[in-house]
C-alpha cells in the first residue's frame, strides 16, 4: 500500500496543487505551438512533447501544433541530388522542390507527429494549409542589395509564400471533436499554386487568428538572452527594437521575434520563445510561476 507520508508522493501531489491555479486560467483557451529543431530529431524528446500536448488537451486546454521540418526537406533534396539556394535564411523553392517540401511536411513529418501523440494517449488530426480552406498563401516577395552597386533588386523566391488569409474553422472544428489539430506549413495561393511557408510565420498568423492565449515558439536556444548570457523573461515590442539595435539580439531570433510581436499585435495575448531541447519545457513555462523562456506580450 502506498504511504501517504512519503515525500515523494506528497511533492507530487503539491505540484498538481501548484499547477491549479493555471489550468483554471487556461481551461478552454488555445495555445498554439510552433514544433520543429532538435526536438523534432530526438526521439525522447517527440515523446515529451507529445505528452505534454496530451495533457494540455486533457485538462481543458486546446493545443494546435504548426510544425516545421526544413532540415528533414533539405536532406531529401540531397538524396535527390538537388541543390538548395537559400536568401535571408528562405529555401528558394521551384516547382520541383515545392513538391518535396509538401511530400515530406505534409506527409512524412505531418503523419509522425500524429503518431506520437496517439502513443501518447491522445487523438490528432494532420492537415495543411489546404484543408478545409484554412490558408490562402500569397507570394513572399524579397529584395537585396547588389554588394557592387547597392542597387536595391528584387529576389525570386519561387514558391514561398505567407498567410494572407486564414479561415478556422476546420481548426475549431476539429479541436471541438477532442482531437489535437497538427497543420503542416502547406497553402495554396490564389493562383492555384502549392506554396511552402515558414512554420513559425504559420504559427504566428494562426495564433493571431484564433486570439490564443499563448503562442509557443520551441527553438534551440533557451530564449532571448541579455549581453550577459541571462534570460530575458519578459519583453515589449519596445523593448526588441532596443535589444535588436544594440546589436543584443541578432540572427535567426530577429524573425522569430517579429513573428512573436506581429502575432500579440494582431490578436494573440502572449507569445513565448523556449528552448525545445529541455523536456517538458511548454509545462514549466506554463504551470510554474517562475516560467522557462522569454514571454513577449503587446504594450
Amino acid at each position: 500500500m502506498p504511504n501517504p507520508h512519503d515525500p515523494a508522493m506528497l511533492s507530487k501531489a503539491e505540484t498538481l496543487v501548484d499547477a491549479l491555479p493555471y489550468m483554471q486560467r487556461y481551461a478552454g483557451r488555445t495555445f498554439v505551438v510552433k514544433y520543429g529543431g532538435h526536438a523534432m530529431g530526438d526521439p525522447e524528446l517527440a515523446r515529451d512533447f507529445a505528452e505534454d500536448v496530451v495533457l494540455l488537451k486533457a485538462v481543458g486546454i486546446n493545443p494546435v501544433v504548426v510544425h516545421g521540418g526544413g532540415p528533414q526537406i533539405g536532406a531529401m533534396l540531397k538524396t535527390m541530388g538537388v541543390e538548395s539556394r537559400f536568401v535571408d535564411g528562405l529555401r528558394v523553392t521551384d516547382k520541383e522542390t515545392a513538391k518535396v517540401a509538401e511530400m515530406v511536411l505534409s506527409g512524412v513529418i505531418n503523419k509522425e507527429i500524429v503518431g506520437w501523440i496517439a502513443e501518447a494517449g491522445g487523438k490528432a488530426m494532420g492537415i495543411s494549409g489546404k484543408d478545409g480552406g484554412l490558408v490562402t498563401a500569397s507570394k513572399v516577395q524579397r529584395t537585396a542589395k547588389d554588394p557592387d552597386s547597392n542597387i536595391e533588386r528584387v529576389v525570386d523566391l519561387g514558391f514561398v509564400g505567407e498567410p494572407a488569409r486564414i479561415d478556422i474553422g476546420v481548426i475549431e472544428t476539429i479541436s471541438a471533436a477532442g482531437m489535437i489539430p497538427v497543420i503542416a506549413p502547406i497553402a495554396p495561393g490564389e493562383d492555384g499554386q502549392t506554396y511552402n511557408i515558414n512554420a513559425d510565420t504559420m504559427a504566428g498568423a494562426i495564433a493571431a487568428a484564433l486570439g490564443a492565449a499563448r503562442l509557443f515558439l520551441l527553438t534551440d536556444v533557451h530564449g532571448v538572452l541579455d549581453k550577459q548570457g541571462e534570460l530575458l523573461t519578459d519583453l515589449r515590442p519596445a523593448d526588441i527594437k532596443v535589444l535588436q539595435e544594440d546589436g543584443t539580439i541578432s540572427g535567426g531570433m530577429i524573425p522569430k521575434l517579429e513573428t512573436c510581436v506581429h502575432a500579440v499585435e494582431a490578436g494573440c495575448e502572449a507569445a513565448v520563445v523556449l528552448d525545445g531541447r529541455v523536456s517538458h519545457a511548454m509545462l514549466l513555462e506554463i504551470f510554474t510561476q517562475e516560467g522557462a523562456g522569454t514571454l513577449i506580450r503587446a504594450g
